[in-house]
């Protein structure tokens, strides 16, 4: 391979400089899926037209000025992409094709990028595993294993170098979960930084990038926010702007000039109050103790890279959880009334009753939505906590510090079943087992991110969370490249 495996960094600066063709990047990313996805089950659709999409680009006037000229991602497949059908998981939905591309989607191709393919996804995207009635994605590095979820295809496809970047979303921890799960990065921007998915579970759910290296993901990150200073974010942990003649920006209406960085440059000393708190759950909810001993080593690793690292004793309190899972829940009957009433909404004189349409979906998603409605007919729907949380709690609980590190999941991830076929009982006990540590940040629209920084003694990667106040993205960016220059990314076994 030359060009699968590459950063989309290098990709970029080839294609823009002739070095090689779109259509060769594009189609060398095809045979590497073609063989490794049987594998995985990372996407639902292969786009073929992607390389007539790549031969645009290279005939672009404007290909020496794009970001990522040629560059493929994967898109995850509850994001509209014109002329493809947008199936959420699910075999209920319209196979009608979408007639224009999402906001995120449509400054991807603006910035050169070429959709290569829709990743899979649990059905409506309401859970934390990857199976649906379109496969179940497996994780590269113990394929028995998840991939996670929501954004299930998308972190597999990455890992499984099928794709140098991908995009997901995050309503209770979509991107960082599965990207936990298989090794790779994921960024959940603040709320407002990103245009947010069609159904954004009234302000929980963001769009973000995934990708391999810190840079990669900066990258991504300033062309889905439109904002060229978050590109050398990564350098320094902070927005930079223009410093020396740069080509002109690709994103309409900025004046401004953006310029990569050079693919292979060191993130610079920077110097913030990290705090780190390795078992952050309330009480009863346990936490594997070697994800325990990476956050402390994440933390060493920033204590030697210069920056004041304090240990955080105090745990989550304990009425946060119940109103997360309150919250998801009833976000997730939301969504299947949504999806399964003509008009989005249960027929007048049955308030709380499903509608017609339910039938056909999954036992969980089913079962996911009951519990919404129950909870909602019961005045605890998890609104008063989420308040509480985002007005007060979580900047209180969060104190001094410029950016706190905790575990990314409880335990390693479960096995790559069939959850779809099994009830609320399982599903809630598995998901809240070993992923309960990433739905408080979207309850307070924080921007989180997972880093990977080592290898559980099952085999399987473990990733840090960093979380920082609104507007923190380029120190949660800076962070991880530091952690990536002394825990270089390696790949899944077979995968290389």
């Amino acid at each position: 391979m030359l060009w699968a495996g590459r950063s989309a960094m290098e990709i970029a600066a080839a294609v823009r400089q002739g070095e090689v063709a779109a259509t060769a990047v594009i189609e060398e990313h095809f045979e590497v899926i073609a063989e490794r996805d049987p594998r995985v089950g990372a996407f639902r659709r292969v786009r073929e037209q992607a390389v007539e999409e790549a031969r645009a680009v290279q005939e672009r006037r404007d290909l020496s000025e794009l970001p990522l000229a040629g560059v493929p991602v994967a898109v995850k497949d509850n994001l509209e992409v014109a002329g493809e059908a947008t199936r959420l998981g699910s075999a209920v939905t319209a196979d009608a094709p979408a007639s224009r591309d999402h906001e995120t989607v449509a400054r991807l191709r603006a910035a050169g990028a070429v959709v290569i393919g829709l990743t899979n996804l649990p059905e409506l995207a309401l859970v934390a595993f990857g199976d649906s009635p379109y496969g179940t994605v497996r994780n590269p590095w113990d394929r028995s294993r998840t991939a996670g979820g929501s954004s299930s295809g998308s972190a597999a496809a990455v890992a499984a170098v099928m794709a140098p970047i991908a995009l997901g979303n995050d309503g209770m921890g979509s991107l960082r979960i599965p990207a936990a799960c298989c090794g790779v990065l994921a960024l959940k921007p603040g709320a407002g930084l990103v245009p947010p998915p069609t159904d954004d579970w009234r302000g929980l759910s963001a769009n973000g990038p995934i990708a391999v290296h810190a840079a990669d993901l900066a990258l991504m990150l300033s062309v889905l926010a439109a904002d060229p200073s978050l590109a050398e974010a990564w350098r320094s942990g902070r927005r930079i702007e223009a410093r020396r003649p740069m080509l002109r920006s690709v994103w309409a209406g900025d004046d401004g000039v953006w310029e990569p960085p050079p693919p292979h440059d060191s993130p610079e000393p920077f110097d913030l109050r990290v705090a780190y708190a390795p078992q952050p759950l309330p009480a009863g909810l346990p936490m594997d103790s070697e994800f325990r001993a990476a956050v402390r080593g994440a933390a060493e690793t920033l204590r030697v890279a210069g920056h004041t690292i304090v240990e955080r004793d105090g745990r989550l309190p304990a009425w946060l959880g119940p109103a997360t899972i309150a919250t998801w829940l009833c976000r997730a009957a939301d969504t299947v009334t949504t999806l399964t009433s003509p008009d989005g909404t249960p027929p007048a004189g049955t308030a709380g009753s499903p509608p017609a349409g339910e039938a056909r979906l999954e036992r969980r998603t089913r079962a996911l939505a009951r519990a919404g409605r129950v909870l909602a007919r019961l005045g605890l729907d998890g609104r008063r906590g989420r308040d509480r949380w985002a007005g007060y709690g979580a900047d209180r609980w969060f104190g001094d510090a410029d950016v706190l590190i905790t575990p990314t999941l409880a335990a390693i991830p479960p096995r790559a079943d069939r959850w779809g076929e099994r009830g609320l009982a399982r599903n809630l006990l598995a998901n809240v087992g070993y992923a309960p540590a990433t739905g408080p940040w979207n309850m307070c629209g924080w921007p989180a991110m997972t880093v990977p920084v080592a290898t559980h003694s099952s085999g399987l990667p473990i990733g840090v969370q960093l979380v920082a106040p609104p507007g923190g993205e380029p120190h949660l960016l800076g962070l991880a490249a530091q952690l990536q220059a002394a825990h270089p990314p390696i790949r899944p076994p077979g995968f290389s």
